[in-house]
Formats: structure tokens, C-alpha cells, sequence
């Protein structure tokens, strides 16, 4: 087995960095590894309209480490009142992509889209002017088990509306289901899927190992071992459709150890090599290039990174906490234990 691996410089298509003293804590990690980043748009004070975004990447750049190239690629938050005066400023200012969020379905997404049919006419526009669509695709309804809500959301609302905008292109982002992968792949190249590592690496048992683990729990939540299973092979495919996307989600330590802990886990600080891990495991190391670096890009539309990286087989022990912020701590993926790959500085 290879001890170094070299790639181009990956992308990471889904990632959460935060606001003002929690991005500067952060956007480190993701600067490290990626060329580019797609920023999530849910804030406490959703990221609406084109000038948010606008401010939004100002903010980025300014707490980014002075020597990195590293490029925000920003997004709208849709809600019900977003119009298509807001698309095309959006696209006219180089924002690329717009996020719907089902309401109430995640982090900060109470302000989200309640009725997606109602907004045809702004999905019309972003197909006209060739801007994908990022769904959270989960229905928010308490009748629906939550192990089931993303297989729901493809039946109720992803599927119709795919049907409905045909030449729209969606990222059906971190799936976690067999149903998911199927889906994708039944409506490739329209749809493409971003996969997380948590997805790829745990199942739901480990919410539950030695009792409850308020750090392996994210939305969409961790599901069975045949699940976990069909995604690793989705993602070791080596087709075009499926790509990188972390969702790192950073919360403070007491925010995840509460009585209502919140959902998201950070995996930044070790991105890549978790992902070469789950490739490595499964004898892959020659497919990683083409998900984490090769087919995102493609995807966008955008250019593949001319730059590469360097990653050695050698285990290093995580941190237990990074700081997050003045006050708080972050607890990463796998606080305290080790990785078995390194990428080099």
C-alpha cells in the first residue's frame, strides 16, 4: 500500500463556517486543505440577499490566515419571500448557488421555505442563469420517523421537483441513505450528491456506544450500517455524481452537551485525511482524486485547482478541544484519538 499520496487540491462543496469570533476559530482548518469551500448561508441572520453574501465573504477574508488562497464561494439562503430580482442581483454579484432549507428542518433554518412549489418562479430563474440548487433534503414533519425524513423529502418534494425544472442542477447534499444514492443516480448529471465522513464512516449505533454521544449527532442523522455501506460505495464509485462535502458544522462544547444539544459535527481540522481513511479502508486510494478533487468542480462548472497536496500514511493523535471563540471549546470528529493519515504542510 502507497505510504504518500499526492492529488489535486480538493474543494470542500458544503461547509459551515460561522460568524465573527466562531469563523476565526475555524475557517483555519478549511483553508489548510481546500482550494475552495461552498459557505452555507444559515447565520442567525440568514445570508438573503446578494449584499449579505457580499459581507459575508468580506468577513471570511478577513479572518483567513495571511499566506492562503483560499476562496469563499458564497450562497442565498432562500425563503418564501425570496423573488427572482434577488436571483439575478445575486448572480449578477457572483454568488453561486442558492440553499433551500425545508423550515425548521436544521441549524438556523426556521426561516427557511415552507411550500417549494410556491417558489417555481425563482427556481425557473437560477435554471436560467445556470445557478445550482443545495437542498437540505429532509421533511420537517412530526409524523415522519426521523430515519425517514430524507427518503420522504425524495418522494414529496425532491423527485416532483426535479420533474417540474429539468434543465435546474441540484446537489443533494450529505445524503445518507441508500434511497438518496439511488435517486442520484437514477437523475445524473442534473443531480449530483455531496457525502460526508461521518456518513461514510459511522452508522446510528455509534449515537448510542457506552451511552448517549452528543458528538456524533448531526442532521441529517446517522443511519443503518446498510446505508453507511451503500454510500462508501457510492463514494469509491469514482462517478462523476458524487463529490466531497463535509458539512463540518462547529458547535461550542456546551451547545452540543445540553439537554437540547445542537446537530452538526466538526471535522475541518482533519478533512482530507479522514476521507482518505474511509478510501484507504476499502483499498480506493486511486478514486479519492475524483470525488474530493476532479468531479465537484466539473459539476460547477468551475476549473479543476491547479495546485496539489501530499498526504503520508502516519498516525497523529487529535486534539481533545480547539478553541471556538474567546470563551468556548470545539470538540472535533474523533477528539482524542488517532488519524491515520497526514497531510503534509
Amino acid at each position: 500500500m502507497p505510504e504518500t499520496l499526492s492529488l489535486v487540491q480538493p474543494d470542500d462543496w458544503h461547509v459551515h463556517l460561522r460568524d465573527n469570533e466562531a469563523l476565526a476559530s475555524v475557517v483555519g482548518h478549511t483553508a489548510e486543505r481546500f482550494a475552495r469551500a461552498i459557505v452555507m448561508p444559515n447565520l442567525r441572520e440568514p445570508v438573503t440577499t446578494a449584499e449579505r453574501a457580499s459581507a459575508y465573504r468580506q468577513r471570511i477574508m478577513a479572518a483567513l490566515p495571511a499566506d492562503t488562497s483560499f476562496e469563499p464561494l458564497m450562497t442565498l439562503y432562500l425563503t418564501n419571500a425570496t423573488s427572482t430580482d434577488d436571483i439575478e442581483q445575486a448572480a449578477a454579484q457572483g454568488v453561486t448557488a442558492c440553499k433551500l432549507y425545508p423550515a425548521g428542518a436544521t441549524t438556523n433554518s426556521d426561516k427557511g421555505v415552507n411550500n417549494v412549489e410556491a417558489l417555481d418562479p425563482v427556481l425557473a430563474a437560477m435554471a436560467g442563469c445556470g445557478m445550482p440548487l443545495l437542498v437540505h433534503g429532509e421533511v420537517n414533519d412530526a409524523a415522519v420517523d426521523v430515519f425517514d425524513r430524507e427518503r420522504e423529502f425524495i418522494d414529496r418534494t425532491l423527485g416532483p421537483l426535479v420533474a417540474r425544472h429539468p434543465t435546474l442542477k441540484v446537489v443533494f447534499e450529505h445524503i445518507t441513505t441508500a434511497a438518496a444514492v439511488d435517486f442520484v443516480r437514477a437523475h445524473a448529471p442534473q443531480v449530483a450528491a455531496t457525502i460526508t465522513p461521518q456518513h461514510l464512516m459511522l452508522n446510528r449505533n455509534a449515537l448510542f456506544e457506552g451511552g448517549l454521544r452528543p458528538h456524533h449527532y448531526c442532521l441529517p442523522v446517522l443511519k443503518r450500517e446498510t446505508d453507511r455501506e451503500t454510500l462508501v460505495d457510492a463514494a469509491i464509485s469514482g462517478e462523476a455524481a458524487f463529490f466531497l462535502g463535509t458539512d463540518s458544522a462547529p458547535h461550542a462544547e456546551h451547545d452540543k452537551q445540553s439537554a437540547c444539544g445542537c446537530a452538526g459535527i466538526y471535522s475541518a481540522h482533519a478533512a482530507i485525511e479522514l476521507y482518505a481513511e474511509v478510501f484507504d479502508a476499502h483499498n480506493a486510494l486511486d478514486q479519492l482524486e475524483a470525488f474530493a478533487s476532479l468531479n465537484g468542480p466539473r459539476f460547477y462548472g468551475l476549473p479543476v485547482n491547479d495546485k496539489t497536496i501530499t498526504l503520508t500514511r502516519e498516525p497523529w493523535e487529535v486534539p481533545e478541544a480547539y478553541r471556538f471563540g474567546e470563551q468556548a471549546k470545539l470538540i472535533p470528529f474523533r477528539a482524542g484519538g488517532q488519524i491515520h493519515w497526514r497531510m503534509q504542510r
